[in-house]
């Protein structure tokens, strides 16, 4: 099986440059959303602990099977450590073989901005070109790149409560843009045409209301992500169009959890395939629930292994016993 490290990462990114990179993975993102049917999917599997959260999350169609591991701990970044960390895995169903083991801590990044970027092409206005970011963390210039492949976003403002991730948010990507670093969310979203807000808190938040942004704006809601974690208030998202991944796993990790039997306006792939409209006027609302749905990393994980196989990136590893009697595996031993 193919092994993919970082640095291997590194070296497929480095091939294409980040940004055409970022279009290839929207465009794994669209296939494999507009044949939602075909896949075989369930709500990822959480443990949770006081100190944050541990995850499966499995994913599969007729040809491939897919998993992550992932973790999420908030409180890891003021002692040094990633808040999210994962590791993806790619098997062949005809055989259940695996075929690649991979890291997935800088994919889970870049696959969560290009699904941000996918559905904004169907939420956002066309015309965008204000972009609002709330929270600056680890996810902050992928979802800006990934944006501004899909939006013509040449102004961002921003707000953290840490100042220093402002500023390496501004080191990062000065040059990518009209930045400008703000001191309050309300004058970060003031007169935004879309909105990220990507906090950590594990708690019930709000971060803005439907006051403070103009009409027709997007919203891609990330920081809602677990159950009693959420952005906005019920108000706000009633004056929304939702839409979500995956309404089973959305309803108790997403913002609509607040909305018990609430009807969302679609999962994502209905607008993909053509079957719902996304906005259908420049002075709605849109909201996006995005909590992360394990086809996303199925989608990533599909294009790595076919890129690092064409590229011959990463390296071959026997982590599968082969004897020449398949059943004789006490003899691999002797």
């Amino acid at each position: 099986m193919r092994l993919i490290t970082i640095d291997d990462i590194k070296k497929i990114i480095d091939h294409f440059g980040i940004e055409s990179f970022l279009i290839q993975v929207i465009e794994a993102l669209r296939a494999d959303f507009s044949r939602w049917p075909e896949f075989n999917k369930s709500p990822r599997h959480a443990i949770h602990y006081p100190q944050g959260v541990m995850e499966l999350m499995p994913c599969s169609d007729n040809n491939f099977y897919s998993f992550k591991f992932v973790n999420g701990h908030p409180s890891n970044t003021a002692k040094g450590r990633l808040c999210v960390t994962a590791l993806g895995m790619l098997a062949e169903v005809e055989n259940g073989y695996p075929l690649m083991l991979s890291e997935m801590t800088l994919l889970t990044a870049i696959r969560t901005a290009a699904t941000t970027a996918l559905a904004a092409k169907y939420l956002a206005r066309p015309n965008s070109h204000h972009l609002a970011l709330i929270g600056t963390g680890a996810q902050a210039e992928f979802q800006f790149l990934a944006i501004q492949t899909v939006l013509p976003i040449n102004t961002v403002s921003y707000f953290d409560p840490d100042t220093s991730a402002m500023n390496k948010f501004y080191k990062n990507l000065h040059h990518k843009a009209d930045l400008h670093p703000c001191p309050s969310i309300e004058l970060a979203i003031k007169n935004a045409d879309m909105i990220i807000t990507a906090t950590a808190q594990k708690k019930q938040n709000c971060l803005f209301e439907k006051t403070d942004i103009m009409p027709g704006t997007h919203i891609n809601a990330m920081g809602g992500d677990c159950s009693g974690k959420t952005e906005f208030s019920v108000q706000l998202l009633k004056a929304c169009k939702i839409v979500v991944e995956y309404l089973p796993q959305s309803q108790d990790e997403g913002e609509i959890q607040n909305l018990p039997g609430t009807e969302i306006h679609a999962e994502l792939w209905r607008l993909i395939t053509g079957e719902k409209t996304g906005r259908s006027n420049d002075e709605e609302i849109t909201l996006f629930d995005s909590v992360g749905f394990a086809l996303e990393d199925f989608s990533i994980l599909r294009l790595v292994y076919n890129l690092s196989e064409s590229l011959n990136i990463g390296q071959q590893v026997n982590l599968i016993p082969t004897p020449a009697n398949p059943k004789d595996l006490y003899g691999v031993l002797l």
